[in-house]
């Protein structure tokens, strides 16, 4: 392992084409297909990295925005934008598109944390993150902002919802 890695050497892109397997009675993704591809392109996000094996240690909150339908194209994009000692902080992004109609849309998106491990499963030190381009500082300053962002919007929602549960008891 090499003391530094870059947020490129990690970036990961995966297509498919949303088959009618992958999908529920309506003919749309279901979620968990989606999230099963977003955790595989985040894990190799992950590898590239740290030039080692990782496991799944969180998904933060995930959101579907829009449908895919069968058909649709669908594009994962994952990029390692933190590094702690053992752990791996990755941005993933879905979008689909219509080739035929030449439509594009944001599905979802995510922050997974991972942690490295050796060959006894073990947590092992990754490379701190380097990132020499001015293009890799501003995905890792996007997706800091956006994950700044994304906790905060989860703490108004759960603070309405306890305050709507409180008033709904009284």
């Amino acid at each position: 392992m090499s003391d530094s890695a870059t947020l490129g050497s990690s970036l990961t892109e995966r297509t498919e084409v949303l088959m009618p397997e992958g999908t529920n009675h309506l003919g749309r993704a279901f979620g968990g297909r989606i999230l099963e591809w977003m955790d595989v392109v985040a894990s190799v996000a992950c590898r590239r990295f740290a030039g080692t094996q990782v496991v799944t240690a969180s998904i933060d909150h995930v959101d579907f925005h829009a449908p895919i339908s069968v058909g649709d194209v669908v594009t994962i994009e994952a990029y390692v934008f933190d590094a702690g000692r053992t752990s791996l902080t990755v941005r993933t992004t879905v979008r689909a598109e219509d080739p035929e109609n030449d439509e594009e849309w944001d599905v979802t998106g995510a922050f997974f944390t991972f942690v490295a491990v050796d060959d006894d499963d073990r947590p092992t030190a990754v490379p701190s993150l380097d990132c020499p381009s001015e293009n890799e500082m501003k995905l890792r300053e996007r997706a800091l902002d956006e994950r700044r962002e994304h906790r905060e919007d989860l703490v108004e929602r759960l603070d309405a919802e306890t305050a709507g549960a409180s008033a709904e008891s009284e």
